[in-house]
């Protein structure tokens, strides 16, 4: 008789408890018991991140800078979501600012790298770099007592740039004389157009925007103006984006919005907060200038490339370019 009492006591506590769980109340139950689950499992592997990190600390060959070990995890983490991601310390948030004002303290060149050494472009008329006598194709081999061989182009870059009225040696061989001499310069502040244009024939022009900065949208009206002096008639404009790596968006949607047919969708933000979602269009009181002419050239600001159409569609035509990374120093 107890047998069969506790038996039935038990059937009857297993029918309650599927009666909880599948009804409305289970349901929170089975979320709660989940989300705890996830937690858990969240904690475990900081563990095991903080596990990792204590061996690397005691084990390494070397003893590792805790802040570079840390910095290194965050930018690991960040960078895994996806290409355009990364983690900015102080020091790289300055250098953005830097970048985007398009005001630094350096040299005055335009470089780009060939065959692992940094190239000279061009120099910046009136810069210290161009008083110094330095010439667009002039290989630049070290910087101080650094060899540039084996340097990235931003690591090159940041060695060139410092603090105004600092000095900088750099030993330049030149090929038209065969000769490899030092050259010692003083760095000032630079002042950097992100914007430059000529007319390349009658009716048609040639505009590059090497990066959307403070200044670009100003830059790109004073250039506009200066080519409609020069071409009155003008029929066609190639805007060159070539190597553009990006920059402030409020730039690139001003340009977008004097090529583009108005309220074209130029960009669209969004993310896990309701103040990041957001769409950009096209108006005439976003451009500083809209273009005039017989033809329209419809562009689509990109980082590498400029698509071009006559056709009301913004988003078709064909891109072209080539790999010619350059930056200022």
């Amino acid at each position: 008789m107890r047998k069969n009492f506790l038996f039935l006591l038990g059937s009857l506590t297993g029918a309650c408890l599927t009666v909880l769980v599948t009804g409305p109340q289970g349901e929170h139950l089975i979320a709660k018991a989940r989300a705890a689950a996830g937690v858990v499992d969240t904690y475990s592997q900081l563990n095991l991140f903080g596990e990792v990190f204590e061996r690397v600390r005691s084990d390494y060959v070397e003893k590792p800078d805790d802040t570079s070990l840390i910095e290194g995890a965050i930018n690991g983490m960040v960078t895994s979501l996806d290409p355009h991601s990364r983690y900015m310390n102080d020091k790289s948030w300055h250098e953005m600012q830097e970048t985007t004002s398009g005001e630094f303290g350096g040299l005055g060149i335009e470089v780009t790298m060939e065959d692992g050494l940094v190239k000279v472009v061009s120099p910046i008329e009136g810069s210290p770099a161009f008083r110094a006598g330095i010439k667009a194709g002039d290989l630049i081999t070290r910087i101080d007592d650094t060899a540039v061989k084996g340097l990235t182009m931003d690591q090159a870059v940041k060695r060139m740039r410092g603090e105004p009225n600092t000095k900088v040696v750099l030993t330049l061989f030149r090929k038209t004389e065969n000769r490899t001499f030092p050259v010692t310069i003083t760095r000032e502040e630079i002042r950097v157009q992100s914007v430059r244009a000529k007319v390349v024939e009658p009716g048609y022009a040639w505009m590059r925007v090497s990066q959307f900065q403070d200044r670009t949208i100003d830059d790109f009206t004073k250039k506009m103006e200066e080519l409609y002096k020069q071409e009155p008639n003008m029929k066609g404009l190639v805007l060159d984006l070539r190597n553009d790596p990006g920059g402030l968006l409020e730039g690139a949607v001003a340009i977008s919005a004097a090529f583009l047919p108005a309220d074209s969708v130029v960009v669209t933000t969004n993310g896990q907060l309701a103040d990041s979602k957001a769409t950009f269009r096209a108006s005439p009181g976003t451009a500083a200038l809209r273009p005039r002419g017989n033809r329209r050239a419809h562009a689509s600001i990109s980082g590498l490339a400029f698509h071009r159409t006559d056709s009301e569609d913004a988003g078709a035509g064909q891109a072209f370019g080539w790999r010619d990374v350059r930056s200022n120093s």
